[in-house]
Order: structure tokens, then sequence, then C-alpha cells
């Protein structure tokens, strides 16, 4: 080991924070292993054995969009045959399959549709949460926030408190990609800025609202660029403490134009989860998206620093319309199943991280569970 890789270990052991620079050192010299190890010890303080889950369905209600992200299949332009708008009734049909399921969310992400206006997005919240109160809204990306200013000419926060007021839960962690502008310049050249993106979390936290975070690796990036996503994710975190999960999302290149590029491999999947834990101390969770990631690789993750894998996530389209194979669905039999064979012990929780009791007349939310 390295005089280098030894004081990180002492820092890992310790608690200490991790500077850019032992980032870059976990990028270019800890082998797979070492960074599990000291990942897993990270993971297990915190959250001890457990593997958390959830109950939840997908809601995209239309996929056209304006942008025309180099690493997006999903898109559509406005006449293209797979362009489609969904209808208030398909959307309270899908609420509804949420609700008869026993799930305790819905998340609801989208194209940003140019000819809906503003009203069309906030009534979608308004429309659900009057029919079925119970569901959990976890609703729009930062980038579709900035649209929605774009759209209005009115603050992100004065949206943000509205959309809170008409039901909306919690913000999803889409659209951060990669903040350092030599790269975003070049695979979202047009949309909300890194300095957008945080600046809205940066709102919805001290309007009381959590969020998650993201970062998308594995196309063009270099190992500085995800080291300073993280410190940025970090920076803001030690602001306000609004975060709850950070998921790495590997890109698949199928079917966008950035399709020339390998898909990233399963090592470089779990070293990303693993360094991502090692750096977000002060973040209580990070997901494996078994969707992104495969069945397989998510449950290898579960010791590489993750300690929770997402949900049984119905209607999932975005990583499928870019070449996911992954199942559209699991069951909470096969989540559990997965979860115990990695040797952890399962525990559902609700979006914000609170047990989930079921019982025979339906489900409630138990205890808060521990957020460090």
């Amino acid at each position: 080991m390295t005089p280098a890789l030894r004081r990180i270990q002492e820092k890992v052991e310790s608690g200490e924070r991790l500077s850019f620079d032992d980032g870059m050192v976990l990028e270019t010299q800890a082998d797979l292993f070492l960074l599990g190890e000291w990942a897993n010890m990270v993971r297990e303080r915190k959250n001890g054995n457990i593997a958390y889950y959830n109950v939840n369905e997908h809601l995209n209600p239309t996929n056209v969009c304006v942008y025309r992200c180099s690493f997006c299949a999903f898109r559509a332009d406005l006449k293209s045959p797979k362009a489609y708008v969904m209808s208030d009734e398909e959307i309270l049909a899908r609420a509804a399959e949420a609700d008869n399921r026993g799930c305790t969310e819905l998340h609801i992400v989208g194209g940003l549709h140019h000819q809906k206006p503003y009203e069309w997005y906030l009534h979608i919240i308004r429309l659900i949460h009057e029919a079925y109160p119970r569901l959990h809204l976890k609703a729009y990306t930062a980038v579709e926030w900035d649209w929605f200013q774009r759209l209005t000419g009115r603050p992100t926060r004065d949206l943000l408190a509205e959309f809170r007021d008409a039901g909306l839960g919690s913000l999803p962690g889409g659209g951060a990609e990669i903040f350092h502008p030599d790269i975003r310049a070049k695979i979202c050249e047009y949309k909300a800025t890194a300095e957008d993106w945080l600046r809205i979390h940066r709102e919805a936290h001290e309007l009381g609202l959590r969020s998650n975070a993201t970062m998308l690796y594995g196309h063009i990036e270099k190992p500085q660029h995800r080291i300073d996503h993280l410190i940025r994710l970090r920076e803001l975190q030690d602001e306000t403490g609004g975060f709850q999960t950070f998921i790495p999302l590997a890109f698949h290149p199928d079917n966008t134009r950035m399709s020339h590029l390998p898909k990233a491999s399963g090592v470089t999947d779990l070293r990303v989860m693993a360094i991502s834990r090692l750096m977000l101390d002060n973040f209580p969770h990070i997901k494996a998206y078994w969707v992104m990631l495969g069945m397989k690789t998510a449950q290898v993750a579960l010791s590489f620093g993750a300690d929770d894998i997402d949900g049984t996530v119905v209607h999932e389209k975005i990583y499928h319309d870019a070449g996911s194979d992954s199942p559209q669905e699991l069951s909470v039999t096969e989540i559990r199943r997965l979860i115990e064979e990695a040797g952890r012990t399962p525990v559902e929780r609700d979006t914000l991280y609170h047990e989930v009791v079921r019982e025979s007349t339906g489900w409630r939310t138990g205890r808060r569970l521990a957020l460090v």
C-alpha cells in the first residue's frame, strides 16, 4: 500500500473527511477490493447491516422535450412517432394502479414539453394528490424546475412552494449529470447549469422539502470531474442537510447520440459506488439503482457502499429506452430475496426513510430510520 493510500485508510478508519486530492488517489491508485473494504466500513458504520427498499411506481407524463441532450434516448420531438402525452385519465389510472399495489411513492419526471403550460405540470400534482393523498409524490428534477421558471418568469423558490402546497412531497435527484462546465457544455449544453441545479435543491431544502442527488458517469467525463461533482454535493449538504440519498447513474449509450461509447463495466460501477460512499461522508444513504446496474451488480454493490436498492419501479422508461435489459419491475419478494442473498437485512422504507409496516388493512409508517 502506498503512503498516500495508508493516510486515506487512517482517515476512513477515524471518520475524517477526504479531500479532493484524496479522491484522486482513490480514483488512480486504489484497487477495487480495497475500495470495497473501506466503503463497506463506512456503509456499516452508518446503516449497519440494513439494506432499504421501497414500493414505488414511475410516471413519465410526456417524453416530448425541448432539449436534445446527447446522452438521452427517452426524449422525442413533438411530431415523432414515439412522442406521447398522457391524459388526465391515464395519469389517474397510473396513480390508482400504484395505490392498489400498496405503493408509498410515485416518482414523476418527464420531458419538457414546449407546448404545455406551467399549469399543466402543477395540475398533475394536484390531480394525483387530491385523488390519492397517501401517495408520496417525488416529482420533477431541477432541470424541470428551471424550465418552469423560464415558462413563468417567476422565482423557482415560489414555484416550489406552490407545488409543495399542492401536494409535492420531495424532489428526485435527476438532471445533475456532471457539474463540471467542460463536460456539461458537451453533453447538455442548453439546460440548467450546475449552479442552477444546486440552487434549486438549496431552495427546496430551505422550504422543508427533502431531495436526492445523482451523477451520470461512464461517458466522456474523467476522474477529476467525478470527484469535483461529489465535493460540490457534499458542500451543499454541509449547508442544508436536505439530501437523503445519492444515486450514481451509469450512462447507457444505446439509442443516443453517444452510442459509439462503450457501456460502463461492472468494475467501474462498483468503483464509482465505493468512491461515492467514501467522499460523501455527510450523505446518509447511497443507492444501488438496480434498473441501471442490473440486479447482480446491485447485489454486489450492497458490499461496496450502497445501503439502498430502490424499489419495485413499475413502468420505468428512461433507462429502458437507452438499452437497459433489466426487468420492468421487481416484486417485493424478489427484492427481499436479492437483499438477503447479499447477506443484508431488508427493511422497507417510505420516501422520507420512515419504516413501512405492512398490515392486513394496508400499510402505515413507523419509526424514523436513522439519518447519520
